[in-house]
């Protein structure tokens, strides 16, 4: 038993708020829920609602805000919610724009002085779909986060576009770097002021912005990252500056961000008008790409959800036709890359409504919960009997995911199986292929890897990587 998180502290439930009309059986079914997912993702702290119909219909808190202090999660305690941070200052945009103090179509050299030649087509609309194309500014080592913003530009417009403006869909921090100083420059205020005098002018404590994730603050909730060696969590000491704040820096506690989701719903921020506009699918070049403006568009059983994630600890999700909102809040996952919070988001939306039970997420969830949880073999028996039921399903990136984790995690070997179950699934997949080839890379299978490089490679002729690592490999080989 580890000593860092007993069941105890897992199941502890710590207040609950707000159970108004709540469904005692629906209640029961998410508390049984949301206790299973922390025990197996071994989640420090939780915080979830759920809005129906404009009610509260669930509200609650597990688990601790701080493991060394021994600090239980509570109402009061505020969550960084990383990335989701980014719907704020979205709101924050269209605002300006229903003031017609900006629009969607102003290029950003408008507001940004020294912008190079190839940014001359970047328009607002394209940082909010994150189709602008720009370097992202997180990928180099050589622009510190203290930089002045016009020595960044500089900085930035030696790097090349990484697409063509309006292209594509690609995710990227330069666009909310520079929504923020395009508020800057437009209200004359700071983001921060800007964003707390405008939408949560009110409040007096829940809500602050810091994207230093090492800060102590009180009533806040310490951000766990996973150590496996340790088999402990430890906090983080990320730090990501203050230019940030707008792409990943808001924290909230959960009262006030059910406030938020009220006063959104209600038009006390934007017109109806301007939140369709918001939520409308941006045009991409490509056709095939899906995102609004500056929100996540996520089908769950042929109904549309938008919202956003951040961090892999957080989710804020809306399912305009049905009048339903969940928020999800935690401070640490030992399997972050499994993306927990969205699955869990899926999962409470098909308890509260029936008709967004997609049996193909929920299916999904389970074989991650299986390997996970249960030994190899019972784990590929209930994925084959769920493959034999339904043989269109398409689980191909999940077990590649899986294997990684497991990988990861210091299941090596298991890992190495669920790889093998997937390019077995996945016989004309250079990704399938490849990825195994690295799990026999990891074990010192050299032989083994090379051959599944090569059959990577056969299949996918670009990859890059396949080549690269059979050069490697053959030098290690004639050694």
């Amino acid at each position: 038993m580890r000593a860092l998180l007993t069941v105890s502290l897992l199941f502890v439930l710590n207040l609950s708020f707000g159970q108004k009309n709540a469904d005692k059986s629906t209640e029961q079914k998410i508390d049984n829920y949301i206790k299973e997912v922390i025990a197996i993702n071994e989640i420090p702290g939780v915080a979830l609602a759920v809005i129906k119909d404009g009610k509260i219909v669930y509200e609650k808190y597990f688990g601790k805000a701080s493991i060394e202090d021994d600090k239980a999660v509570d109402k009061n305690t505020a969550f960084k919610i990383f990335s989701t941070t980014k719907l704020i200052t979205n709101v924050g945009i269209f605002q300006l724009i229903e003031q017609g103090k900006l629009s969607l179509e102003d290029p950003i050299s408008k507001y940004l002085e020294n912008t190079p030649k190839e940014w001359q087509e970047v328009k607002i609309k394209n940082l909010l779909s994150h189709s602008s194309g720009l370097p992202d500014v997180v990928r180099f080592q050589e622009i510190p986060i203290t930089a002045p913003l016009d020595e960044k530009i500089a900085l930035l417009s030696q790097k090349t576009m990484d697409f063509k403006t309006g292209n594509q869909y690609r995710y990227n921090q330069t666009n909310y770097l520079f929504l923020a100083k395009i508020i800057e420059r437009i209200t004359g205020l700071t983001f921060e002021e800007y964003i707390l005098q405008n939408q949560f002018p009110s409040v007096k404590s829940g809500v602050y912005f810091s994207s230093n994730f090492g800060e102590t603050v009180p009533n806040s909730a310490s951000r766990y990252n996973y150590d496996d060696q340790t088999k402990k969590y430890v906090k983080s000491t990320s730090n990501f500056g203050t230019d940030a704040h707008s792409a990943n820096g808001l924290n909230i506690s959960l009262p006030n961000f059910i406030l938020w989701n009220e006063n959104l719903d209600k038009g006390v921020y934007l017109q109806k008008e301007t939140k369709s506009n918001m939520w409308k699918p941006f045009p991409f070049a490509n056709t095939t790409d899906r995102f609004a403006f500056g929100w996540e568009i996520v089908p769950v059983n042929n109904v549309l959800s938008c919202g956003f994630t951040g961090g892999n600890e957080t989710a804020f999700r809306k399912f305009t036709d049905r009048d339903l909102t969940i928020i999800f809040l935690s401070n640490g996952h030992k399997y972050s890359g499994l993306y927990v919070q969205s699955q869990v988001i899926n999962h409470v939306a098909s308890i509260v409504d029936k008709t967004l039970t997609d049996e193909f997420l929920l299916a999904g969830e389970k074989i991650n919960q299986n390997f996970l949880k249960l030994d190899f073999t019972k784990a590929q028996q209930n994925y084959l009997a769920i493959k034999k039921n339904h043989p269109d399903w398409d689980f191909e990136y999940r077990l590649n995911v899986i294997g990684y984790t497991l990988m990861d995690h210091g299941r090596l070997h298991d890992g190495i199986k669920v790889l093998e179950l997937n390019a077995k699934e996945n016989p004309k997949s250079g990704n399938a292929f490849d990825s195994l080839a690295d799990g026999y890379f990891r074990n010192n299978q050299l032989a083994l890897s090379k051959e599944n490089y090569q059959k990577a490679l056969s299949l996918s002729p670009d990859n890059n990587n396949a080549k690269e690592m059979l050069e490697k490999i053959n030098t290690m080989l004639a050694k």
